[in-house]
């Protein structure tokens, strides 16, 4: 094609010099007026009918008509005709505004489609079972992967990612490895475990290792095993313990932990009671992190949920600032209630017969009223760190979000060693804010968790059978310093195992994208600003973990029950590391080359 739109080219095409020497065919003057003609002077088209005929076109096709002519470039670069192409091919709602930080609708277009990490570029295969989890160094330069085969493995994350060494903890009587974690200066690996007991009972454990020699410096019990375990800071971590106080009441302790444990000096605890919190119907306390919110100017947890739209997420803040709660000491009020209920019962005046478990979880709720500390209120403009971690209250099932404050004078393990600055009657401590989801939670992360929900209006009569949770997962967005729910996003991804058989999903966050595994033998990856999904990253099973690079959000890897870890970049970084001398090809080289 020419430079110009040239009108009537075929079938005899005249120009328009020709026209005006032709007898009997002049026009009026004004009919000329809004003719435009290129440099050879050929008619071209009006800008606006070229942009109506680029409305009808697709992105590719756009960009391939841009090439023609100066004229089509142009208008092929129109910023309302790139508005109407983003909100069509993206399918974004209408009322949902362009990103705040984009600085034309072309440029937000080719950031979504050139800049997401869908292009697999390397699997590792080193791996001889299912891969459970994968966790990146603060610094990008290497990341860590466990697995059902019962290693550890580091590697280096270069251009081509390789294996830098695998740590087999069946020496140990561990199961699995199941997470890891790095510490803040990426000197030290957290690994958690399952660990075999006697008489084949498991529970877990967390084993430490140091980075410069991958010598194991220490192994700390951790039960329930999916607590997991977390660093609190460089050289302490938190680990979790259980014990059983009824049939469906326990009480979960939550341990501050040197990680070097061969301290030895009496002045020096290795080992420091946090919280003790109470659990009711059969839960628990698991996958503990920390949040540090002097870190982010809007912190956000993000959760997966599932099913039919459940009822608005109720945040509760556990703090009272009530004056009449002086008035009565707590454990005076908590013996009059339980002296209440029991006459109650006694005396016939308490509906239809009390099972035994309802029966346990009112006295249990009873008697902890008068035995549980409040949350402590920090100092204004002290810095905020936060135990987060799934629990519950209604069954065995996790379905709520607790969060409680870590003070500065409980960041180290030194003072009291088994919380002996409580006082007598203050046997349990309070969480700060619980987040109800109404759902199954089968993954968190910070900036996001997963969840599937519950049927609405679901109502639990019984505390070891939980409501079935849907296929569907959805996800939640929630900010950390006002504790609301700002946003939902679409769903994408389904899960299918039941309430009893259900795992966790580790998520995972960037600057602009959320990514997730799911049982559909995909990853996902959303936009965090348009609440879209923009890819699915596929394997041959179930993808159990994902992780943004924390240098390039265009890297991620996934892992999943194929037994492989996969590498992911976006179009644009995989053209430039593909190319024999590395330079940006055109965006829509790619885009006409690889549509998905």
């Amino acid at each position: 094609m020419g430079r110009g739109t040239e009108v009537g080219r075929q079938g005899g095409s005249v120009s328009a010099g020709q026209r005006g020497q032709r007898k009997g065919r002049r026009r009026p003057r004004a009919a000329w007026d809004n003719v435009t003609m290129d440099e050879g002077g050929m008619l071209l088209l009006p800008d606006s009918l070229i942009y109506q005929i680029f409305l009808s076109l697709g992105p590719a096709d756009v960009l391939a008509a841009g090439l023609v002519c100066r004229q089509w470039q142009a208008v092929s670069r129109d910023e309302f005709l790139w508005k109407e192409q983003f909100y069509r091919y993206y399918q974004v709602a209408r009322d949902v505004p362009r990103h705040p930080a984009a600085t034309s609708w072309y440029e937000e277009f080719r950031r979504l489609y050139d800049s997401v990490p869908c292009v697999e570029v390397q699997t590792l295969r080193e791996h001889t079972d299912q891969v459970l989890h994968l966790s990146f160094a603060h610094s990008g330069y290497q990341f860590a992967s466990c697995s059902k085969d019962c290693t550890v493995k580091i590697w280096n994350n270069d251009l081509a990612v390789s294996l830098l060494h695998s740590a087999d903890m069946r020496p140990y009587n561990w199961s699995y490895t199941q997470f890891s974690q790095f510490n803040p200066d990426d000197s030290l690996l957290l690994v958690s475990g399952v660990f075999l007991g006697p008489h084949n009972s498991s529970s877990g454990e967390i084993a430490v290792i140091n980075l410069d020699n991958f010598v194991l410096l220490s192994r700390v019990r951790n039960k329930p095993y999916d607590v997991f375990g977390c660093w609190l800071t460089e050289t302490s971590l938190i680990s979790g313990n259980l014990h059983r106080i009824g049939d469906i009441t326990s009480c979960s302790v939550l341990w501050l932990n040197n990680a070097f444990q061969d301290v030895e000096s009496e002045n020096v605890n290795v080992v420091k009671r946090l919280f003790k919190i109470q659990n009711l119907n059969a839960s628990t306390i698991r996958t503990v992190m920390v949040a540090d919110c002097s870190r982010f100017d809007s912190p956000d947890l993000v959760l997966d949920t599932g099913g039919p739209v459940p009822p608005p997420c109720r945040v509760f803040d556990l703090g009272s600032n009530r004056e009449d709660d002086e008035a009565s000491p707590a454990p005076v009020r908590a013996k009059e209630g339980l002296r209440h209920f029991l006459d109650s019962i006694l005396e016939g005046r308490v509906p239809g017969q009390l099972s035994e478990n309802v029966l346990e979880t009112k006295v249990a709720e009873l008697l902890a009223q008068g035995h549980t500390r409040p949350p402590e209120r920090s100092e204004a403009g002290a810095r905020k760190k936060y135990l987060i971690f799934t629990t519950g209250c209604l069954t065995y099932s996790p379905h709520q979000i607790g969060i409680k404050q870590v003070l500065p004078h409980q960041m180290t393990t030194a003072g009291p060693v088994l919380g002996e600055e409580r006082g007598s009657d203050e046997f349990f401590d309070s969480l700060d804010h619980v987040i109800d989801i109404h759902g199954h939670i089968i993954g968190m992360g910070l900036s996001p968790d997963n969840s599937r929900a519950w049927p609405s209006g679901s109502v639990v009569a019984d505390p070891m059978q939980p409501p079935p949770i849907a296929e569907e997962i959805d996800l939640h967005v929630f900010d950390l310093k006002t504790m609301r729910e700002v946003k939902r996003a679409l769903r994408a991804h389904r899960a299918y195992t039941p309430n009893d058989e259900c795992f966790f999903i580790f998520l995972d966050v960037s600057r602009d994208f959320v990514a997730s595994g799911a049982e559909d033998r995909h990853g996902y990856i959303w936009d965090r600003h348009y609440n879209i999904c923009l890819a699915k990253l596929r394997h041959e099973d179930v993808v159990n973990s994902v992780v943004f690079s924390p240098l390039e959000q265009e890297l991620l890897l996934t892992a999943s029950d194929d037994a492989t870890i996969k590498a992911w970049r976006s179009p644009r970084t995989a053209r430039i590391h593909q190319a024999p001398h590395p330079c940006s090809r055109p965006f829509f080289s790619w885009f006409t080359g690889q549509r998905r």
